[in-house]
């Protein structure tokens, strides 16, 4: 059996890159992709795919938004839907699920074990990277150390670019593997590193990383 898969992040080249990942997988067709919001919910309302691998983070309310935006308009028809990340958050990870994905996944996934992801979770499986799956039973089950969302002026001051770098160097990565992981340039990790540690009002990566595993970023 072929299933159709839809691609939405609002990166091109990922984009590009995950076609090229899953043209040689046996039972997988890729029938459109969407860099935005608004875009992604009209053509996945369109074509309707089988499955949706859906970035979590992106301008407009992210992979939320366009989970409850097709799920609104097309209800028990929706495709199923796999989140596809660079982050591996609990806050993340579980507000998803509780939208309505099936599973999530990290953009450290290999493409062979990616299709496999698409192929079970359009089978009716539940797929997760390592670690995250513990995430969503402590949430399920009411052990979740996720906080309730709160006001938190200097973390709500953040970009959604600002927000990834901050979580990637909380984590320990270079600025190198922060620009490999985003596609971005290391001077402008350079820049986004200096806004966050401006915005947040640190003095130095240490400080930061701390504020940041404070708040359940890392």
């Amino acid at each position: 059996m072929t299933y159709r898969l839809f691609l939405v992040d609002d990166h091109g080249v990922f984009r590009s890159g995950v076609r090229a990942e899953l043209a040689g997988e046996d039972g997988i067709e890729v029938v459109g992709d969407a860099g935005t919001v608004v875009q992604a919910i009209s053509e996945i309302v369109a074509t309707r795919p089988d499955v949706v691998l859906l970035d979590v983070h992106m301008p407009g309310g992210g992979g939320v938004a366009v989970l409850r935006g097709v799920t609104d308009a097309i209800g028990s028809e929706a495709p199923v839907f796999l989140a596809l990340s660079v982050s591996d958050a609990a806050t993340d990870v579980i507000a998803t699920i509780r939208a309505g994905a099936r599973g999530y996944v990290t953009k450290t996934i290999s493409g062979a074990d990616l299709a496999d992801a698409v192929r079970r979770v359009a089978e009716g499986d539940a797929v997760f990277s390592p670690r995250l799956a513990g995430f969503v039973l402590d949430s399920f089950t009411g052990r979740s150390a996720v906080p309730e969302p709160h006001l938190d002026p200097e973390l709500d001051s953040l970009t959604k670019r600002e927000l990834e770098v901050l979580r990637l160097l909380a984590r320990g990565y270079t600025y190198r593997e922060i620009a490999e992981e985003l596609f971005i340039s290391v001077k402008t990790v350079e820049t986004h590193a200096s806004n966050v540690l401006r915005k947040t009002q640190q003095s130095n990566r240490n400080a930061l990383t701390r504020w940041a595993v404070n708040r359940q970023l890392g």
